[in-house]
């Protein structure tokens, strides 16, 4: 864990020109961000966490095979899965899952010999074979089928988040401005799909005496940015960082806390559907807070 004497942090915040809501000396939002990153690193590090992902397969119309044999449509590792475990097949926009005789696939303590794990009017079910488990994913109109492990050697190779030293001045103030009528944005993804997702407005800041803005996505009572920076690619992830924001008060101010700004799920794996910033979320200023890139995620 990053420790920083207030020292430092005075420095810091000094040389800053960013907006700062109370004093330097404040060990209990240097807490706070510390509690932040551990309870990020945690939730990377779970067994059903980002670093647990072994595969993202789409599917196709009709049956598609999944197990450890080579002849299946979607092929898992030898040491954790029988020769054919079992198929998937895709109708009508539902998929269905029947395991090969013999083996034993489950939901929750369930033994699974055919089931629904796609429906639009259904929660989707996760189901299980040893140490892995997978589910059904639908982007743009497109089925896939994400695989974990739970005991998958990323989980335990991770040991810290690589993070800039916790700065309070980049707690910057900002200003809700609502389109109306609210407005979808492209974003595209990472794997090359694209949605249209609905935009109640941008949040109006100043970094330096420059003035920035970010449109938001809604995510429920609070805001989603999705931006990148002059440091993305540099010091941190290339294709940007997320982070999320209170919604604002009756006066349209509310804050963003670059400190927990943190990198996308495609930093640590590649079987990600990761959605990237939109152009106009791409920031010119350095946002020299929140999380880094470690290379050995490259």
């Amino acid at each position: 864990m990053l420790r920083i004497t207030y020292l430092m942090i005075a420095i810091v915040l000094y040389s800053s020109g960013c907006t700062v809501e109370t004093s330097i000396d404040d060990p209990q939002y240097v807490a706070e961000i510390q509690e932040w990153q551990q309870k990020r690193l945690k939730s990377l590090k779970r067994k059903t966490g980002w670093l647990s992902l072994i595969g993202l397969h789409w599917l196709t119309p009709g049956e598609n095979t999944i197990g450890a044999d080579t002849s299946n449509m979607i092929v898992l590792p030898a040491d954790k899965a029988p020769g054919r475990l079992g198929k998937f097949i895709l109708k009508d926009g539902e998929v269905a899952f029947e395991s090969q005789p013999g083996t034993e696939v489950l939901n929750d303590s369930n033994i699974v010999t055919k089931t629904i794990v796609y429906q639009d009017s259904q929660d989707v079910p996760i189901l299980s074979h040893g140490s892995l488990n997978w589910f059904i994913i639908k982007r743009v109109g497109k089925f896939g089928v994400r695989i974990r492990d739970a005991e998958h050697p990323a989980i335990a190779a991770l040991k810290e988040i690589e993070s800039y030293p916790i700065d309070k001045s980049w707690r910057v103030e900002a200003k809700f401005e609502a389109y109306d009528p609210p407005k979808t944005i492209p974003i595209d993804n990472i794997v090359g799909f694209t949605s249209d997702e609905p935009c109640p407005g941008a949040l109006i800041f100043e970094i330096d005496d420059q003035t920035h803005r970010l449109d938001v996505l809604d995510a429920d009572d609070e805001f989603w940015l999705i931006f990148s920076d002059a440091t993305s690619g540099y010091e941190t992830y290339g294709a940007g960082r997320y982070l999320y924001v209170n919604k604002p008060d009756e006066t349209g101010k509310t804050y963003i806390d670059f400190n927990k700004a943190y990198n996308p799920p495609c930093a640590y794996t590649e079987f990600a559907t990761c959605p990237l910033p939109p152009s106009q979320n791409k920031l010119s200023a350095k946002i020299t807070a929140g999380e880094k890139f470690s290379s050995e995620y490259h």
